[in-house]
């Protein structure tokens, strides 16, 4: 007879088991199908995701000569959850750092954004000696492995101001911009930052099988999952890389900046900041870093300072340009009008002072003498206008017509960190001498671009190809095209009509600017045989030291090929240094050398950045 015990207690130890097995079952699937954890910990030891980075596009000049290129740089990455059994010390000394630094940058690659699973940059652009060592013995460092990047390579040590500098992507826009990652290269400056998103392109990535030595075998999939990069597009700039490096030349050993534009596009077609230094200075690793500072704490030359487009100026007596050409469109002055000057302005007791040069003048005498006088009256004619009932008025129309020729606003360039320079409101005059405590002679020096009246040299030449096409202009940029397709903003074909529109105004200005590299004109020593160049020298007053030369110009009279405008600090008048400067770059841009070599050397060898005293000159 059977035991009814016996048999419900076999039920109760088969369920059991039957309960267990469930267990086991559930827990396989959970691990295997639903739990991520143990499938990822699998995969990373066999797999590895390797971000693919697009070589970054080159750029070219206006004639299609490679201005940056790329060139093969590596990165040691960690993955601090792999790197157990990681042979340290033998790291350490391939890398020549020593125990306690190893820990500080493991410590960063655990700690977020990044997270013992993920990847991140332990050395960054390896030399070729390190990366050599490091191939050798990469087997015995767990957890580490070597991106290729690439970095850049400047072919002519120029235009560093114009074209930047990439370094790397900070926190901050890592989190804003899921493109990037911490470590990431990112243009700073120049184009570089301008044109980033074109010139990055599109990151890959590559799924990579890896044996037990951490070394790659071979493509998951044969490649299967894998995505290319796609590199970044080129750019074609608009810059003339003979023409810039001559004026680099020229500007060596001097503190200023000069920008030469094509006045029938509004290409710039160099952009000088001066000191400048070595592009290639600002590419690697610890060298990088170590350039970087040095150039940084250099307070005396300032070489990363862009004065081109970020120094302000008070823009002397090349502004008197704009002054007869308001006056004249508003019909206060003509050709003939003549006014005036006993060595400076009569009503204030000869204040503006001026300098000798034969009596009164009429329009186009006045802009080759560059008279200070006439253009004190000019400026009281256009403010005291007896339309104006209310004075500030008058000098609201004023500020109002100089601002549409560009100053006191940005010009909207390609390049960035631009400033607007400043033409000073009624609301600062107010400020300074009280709602009625000032009239036009109070301020009467702004006619001859003195006083709070300030321009960036990118303005200055804005100015000048404004009047080399007779009242007009096109946003300053820099690059020609983007892409195999050479894309252009349409912004940068836009034509910018400024307030004044009579052409004869602007014959008559012309004609002065011919006159001042004619005998009797303030630059005539710096005429060009065959080539017609208009101009106007100027001396901008500087409180903080001694006064700063300027010229602009442009060439030929007809039909211009280029515009340009040059300043050098502290070097007295314009005629000595800058008005040198700015022909010889006609000269060579136009006619592909220079027939006036003493001239060229004597800039060229000149140091002006260590002496004591401003250069004498005559002309203004």
């Amino acid at each position: 007879m059977s035991n009814p015990q016996l048999g419900d207690r076999k039920f109760i130890i088969g369920g059991f088991f039957c309960l267990i097995i469930l267990i086991y079952i559930c827990r396989l699937f959970y691990i295997q199908i639903i739990d991520e954890q143990y499938k990822d910990e699998a995969i990373n030891n066999a797999l590895r995701k390797r971000t693919e980075y697009p070589v970054r596009g080159y750029i070219f000049d206006r004639k299609g000569r490679l201005l940056v290129q790329n060139e093969p740089s590596y990165d040691l990455m960690i993955i601090p959850k792999e790197t157990k059994g990681c042979d340290t010390m033998g790291l350490c000394e391939v890398l020549q750092i020593n125990k306690q630094e190893y820990l500080r940058r493991y410590k960063k690659a655990i700690q977020a954004p990044n997270s013992p699973r993920k990847e991140s940059i332990f050395e960054k652009q390896m030399s070729a000696p390190v990366y050599a060592a490091l191939q050798e013995k990469m087997y015995r460092f767990k957890g580490f492995f070597v991106q290729k990047r690439t970095v850049r390579k400047y072919p002519r040590p120029i235009a560093a101001h114009l074209l930047g500098y990439v370094g790397e992507v900070t926190k901050e826009k890592a989190e804003k911009d899921p493109y990037y990652r911490e470590g990431d290269y990112i243009g700073v400056t120049g184009i570089e930052k301008s044109y980033e998103e074109a010139l990055r392109g599109i990151k890959g990535i590559q799924i990579a099988i890896t044996d037990v030595h951490n070394k790659m075998v071979g493509r998951y999939m044969e490649g299967k999952y894998d995505t290319l990069a796609i590199p970044g597009k080129p750019l074609y700039c608009s810059i003339d890389i003979d023409l810039q490096e001559y004026g680099e030349k020229l500007l060596k050993g001097k503190k200023g900046a000069c920008v030469a534009i094509e006045p029938s596009t509004g290409e710039i077609l160099a952009v000088i900041s001066s000191p400048s230094y070595d592009p290639n200075l600002l590419v690697g690793g610890k060298e990088r870093a170590r350039n970087f500072t040095k150039l940084y704490y250099d307070t005396l030359n300032l070489p990363l300072f862009n004065r081109a487009l970020t120094a302000m100026y008070p823009p002397g007596s090349i502004f008197k340009l704009i002054g007869a050409l308001i006056a004249q469109d508003d019909g206060l002055i003509d050709r003939n009008t003549v006014y005036p000057c006993a060595m400076g302005y009569p009503p204030m007791g000869g204040k503006p002072k001026c300098h000798a040069h034969g009596g009164g003048k009429n329009l186009p005498g006045s802009v080759a003498a560059s008279c200070n006088s006439y253009y004190s009256y000019v400026f009281r004619e256009i403010v005291d206008q007896k339309k104006y009932p209310v004075f500030k008025d008058g000098y609201n129309h004023w500020r109002d017509q100089v601002k549409t020729f560009g100053p006191g606003t940005r010009l909207g360039t390609d390049l960035p960190y631009d400033k607007p320079g400043n033409v000073p409101s009624t609301e600062y005059y107010d400020k300074v001498f009280g709602k009625n405590g000032w009239r036009s002679n109070t301020i009467v020096s702004l006619g001859i671009g003195q006083a709070e009246l300030l321009l960036v040299p990118l303005q200055m030449a804005n100015v000048v190809a404004t009047i080399a096409n007779r009242g007009y202009y096109y946003t300053p940029h820099c690059i020609k095209g983007v892409g195999n397709e050479k894309y252009l903003d349409p912004k940068f074909k836009v034509k910018h009509y400024v307030g004044v529109q009579k052409q004869e105004a602007y014959q008559n200005v012309i004609d002065g600017m011919q006159g001042a590299l004619e005998p009797g004109g303030t630059a005539f020593t710096n005429r060009i045989k065959d080539i017609v160049v208009c101009g106007k020298t100027g001396t901008a007053q500087n409180p903080h030291g001694d006064d700063h030369a300027v010229f602009l110009a442009f060439a030929p009279r007809d039909n211009p090929k280029i515009a340009i405008a040059c300043i050098v600090e502290n070097a007295g008048f314009g005629n000595t240094w800058s008005a040198p400067i700015v022909t010889l770059m006609i000269e060579k841009y136009l006619k592909g050398k220079t027939d006036r070599p003493e001239v060229e050397k004597r800039m060229m060898e000149a140091n002006l950045i260590d002496k004591k005293k401003p250069v004498a000159e005559k002309h203004r």
